[in-house]
């Protein structure tokens, strides 16, 4: 880190820490500055908690001898740490990026790699300038196995992430309308997704999507990367891992699939087409890190979604219960489609129905109001019986709604939760989805507190 070291010199770390609310006894903490906070301000706070050292770019108010190394700038620090910890290790590397899925694919990845070796991946969406080389500081030396995920807002993120995290597989999911207001057209945001490419190893693999109407340009950028192959997932009838035959069903899918010349069966624990989509994508990474397809398939049957992405969990009330669709961290058109089509799907309990709570989907610029709007058809092929709504750009979706889907709407996520536990009934599904800045998980919550505790086998003798 180009560091100077001060106090005590021969200490050990065993963990990294930017946040002394989840620092551990052990860690080495980075005094990160930001637009809300400074770092340096809670470094002897780390230290009272047990940090092995604190990384520090200015004096602090900390005791005579306290332990720190002093560097020009924090973050920078953090990034040279990152890149030295993939410069010791001999994992085999995946980076994933794309419009929709990044890290529901990033999570399915750690799952089914983490039964064939130590398997390494961010927390939550650590995907950014600091969340990158955090992920990569603390990459144990004997992984096996390292999963990545990188986004971005504008044109130019992804390329330092990339060349830090250095993938030998370099996943792009689909390109979309996302982050659009920053962009000039969508062929922009391929541009900037194709920058995953900068980092790839010699000799490296590109997937790809090969029903993204931009994978022609895709893989037009892997090829003037001059590193490795190219392996395409999809429906298309040329993609190398490609859908034969899907049974979607209301709590699973089962899958036969055409894996880069050999055909495999594989059931996923989660329902959803665009869960088997990335299952062809999460399979096709596998077989291009030299990991075994057969056992990443069988793992494939005990995949679960990440919390708000997809999580299903099961409300008691009286009479009965509902059934709670968290998809509550993120939304964009793409995703909306997707898990309103999952909602069709899911068959409600008796006299139940289905019901979507939806927010904002955030940084669409112009595009906003007719992307909202545009949710009417798949609301109305979904067979959706309740719609609930909130923010002022779901306004535009209220106003095309038929009138027979409409149940509230309101200005803001806690204003539509007061609302909406007293509208679900036993046998209801109810998903709820909304840009994170839209504040959906107010809504989860809200409908979590409605219930009421599960009886057990006594209490059920008793009944």
């Amino acid at each position: 880190m180009g560091a100077s070291l001060h106090g005590q010199t021969d200490w050990r770390a065993s963990g990294v820490s930017i946040d002394t609310r989840t620092l551990m006894p052990g860690d080495l903490f980075f005094a990160l500055t930001g637009p809300s906070a400074d770092g340096h301000d809670y470094a002897a706070q780390a230290l009272d908690k047990g940090a092995a050292c604190v990384v520090v770019a200015r004096d602090i108010d900390a005791p005579a001898g306290a332990t720190m190394a002093r560097v020009g700038d924090t973050l920078q620090a953090l990034g040279q740490l990152g890149i030295a910890a993939r410069a010791r290790t001999a994992a085999r590397i995946c980076a994933v990026t794309g419009s929709v899925g990044k890290t529901g694919t990033k999570e399915g990845l750690r799952h089914i790699l983490a039964a064939q070796g130590r398997t390494h991946a961010a927390v939550a969406s650590y995907n950014n300038h600091i969340g990158v080389p955090l992920t990569l500081a603390r990459m144990p030396a004997d992984t096996a196995y390292g999963v990545f995920e990188l986004g971005m807002n504008h044109a130019g993120e992804i390329a330092p992430l990339a060349k830090m995290v250095r993938p030998d597989v370099a996943l792009i999911t689909n390109v979309e309308a996302v982050h659009i207001e920053n962009f000039a057209s969508v062929d922009g945001i391929a541009d900037a997704k194709a920058e995953i490419f900068d980092g790839l190893t010699p000799g490296g693999t590109a997937v790809l999507n090969r029903d993204n109407r931009y994978f022609d340009r895709l893989r037009t950028a892997a090829l003037a990367s001059g590193d490795g192959r190219i392996i395409s997932f999809g429906n298309h009838e040329e993609a190398d891992a490609r859908l034969l035959r899907v049974a979607l069903k209301p709590q699973a899918s089962c899958v036969a699939a055409m894996m880069c010349g050999h055909e495999m069966t594989y059931k996923i624990g989660m329902p959803g087409a665009h869960i088997v989509q990335n299952s062809l994508a999460m399979l096709a990474c596998t077989h291009a890190l030299g990991g075994d397809i057969a056992l990443a398939g069988l793992a494939l049957a005990s995949l679960k979604p990440p919390a708000g992405r997809g999580e299903r969990i099961e409300v008691h009330v009286p009479h009965g219960r509902f059934l709670v669709i968290d998809e509550s961290y993120n939304a964009n058109p793409r995703s909306m489609e997707a898990v309103l089509q999952a909602l069709g799907s899911t068959v409600p309990g008796p006299k139940g129905r289905r019901i979507a709570v939806l927010g904002d989907m955030l940084e669409l610029g112009d595009h906003a109001p007719a992307a909202h709007a545009g949710l009417t058809d798949p609301i109305v092929d979904a067979d959706v019986d309740l719609v609930f709504a909130c923010g002022p750009l779901m306004a535009h979706l209220w106003a095309a709604l038929p009138d027979r889907v409409r149940g509230a709407y309101a200005e803001t996520s806690t204003a539509l939760a007061q609302r909406i536990a007293g509208e679900v009934g036993a046998g209801d599904v109810v998903m709820v989805k909304g840009s994170l800045g839209s504040r959906m998980a107010a809504v989860v919550e809200a409908l979590k507190a409605h219930g009421v505790p599960a009886m057990g086998a006594t209490e059920r003798e008793r009944a």
